[in-house]
């Protein structure tokens, strides 16, 4: 069975320097019929873990930790058996929210992790979150990019840990150099391609989006 991407829509909120938003989460599920792969257990164990079903949980990969990308994934892990995988640069923020849970294992750059016959290639791309990261999937043409890429332009980069610059060179260097046919699939949002937003880097740069 080929490898195929599902997706789920979860709902919660969203807490950083003394505020809180309500916000929905897109969660990707990567796999086939046996193994699966969870990126960023957003909100909802239980929907998460009813998508996943009977099938083998490799992983939840963390893009990043703000809270609303990580609240499930504790117990989704519990659950499951699978280990949290984060980039160590974003344990403060991981701490914020689970102070008494760590991660199972680190996130590093180029590093490879395969589900159902296909590799999703780790990609550190700091500013929205010192320890974002995006996956990339060659085999299926398919970019997670979290909140480091939307449908229209970058992450945010306006609260603490975030930081424009570093958002811009991470897209610039190591997700428009994808080929144009990627499609990115993103934290909250619409889906979008490499070839949709590659034209207006330099809008996004003039207008410190």
């Amino acid at each position: 069975m080929a490898a195929r991407i599902e997706h789920l829509v979860t709902s919660g909120t969203f807490s950083l320097d003394g505020g809180t938003w309500d916000v929905d989460n897109n969660v990707w599920i990567v796999g086939d019929d046996s193994e699966a792969i969870v990126v960023d257990a957003a909100h909802d164990a239980d929907a998460i873990a009813e998508a996943v079903g009977d099938r083998r949980l490799i992983a939840i990969v963390c893009t990043h930790a703000h809270n609303d990308h990580i609240d499930a994934a504790p117990e989704l892990a519990a659950r499951t058996g699978a280990p949290v995988l984060l980039h160590p640069d974003d344990l403060p923020l991981w701490k914020q929210t689970h102070p008494d849970r760590a991660p199972d294992a680190e996130l590093t750059d180029g590093q490879g992790l395969a589900v159902a016959g296909v590799e999703l290639i780790v990609l550190h791309t700091p500013g929205h979150a010192p320890g974002a990261v995006c996956l990339y999937a060659p085999a299926l043409a398919a970019l997670f990019s979290g909140d480091t890429l939307f449908a229209g332009g970058p992450g945010a980069t306006g609260r603490s840990y975030s930081h424009f610059p570093t958002i811009v060179e991470s897209i610039r260097d190591r997700l428009l150099t994808l080929p144009t046919d990627t499609v990115v699939h993103t934290g909250h949002g619409d889906t979008t391609s490499i070839a949709a937003e590659a034209p207006h880097l330099q809008e996004w740069i003039d207008r410190g989006f």
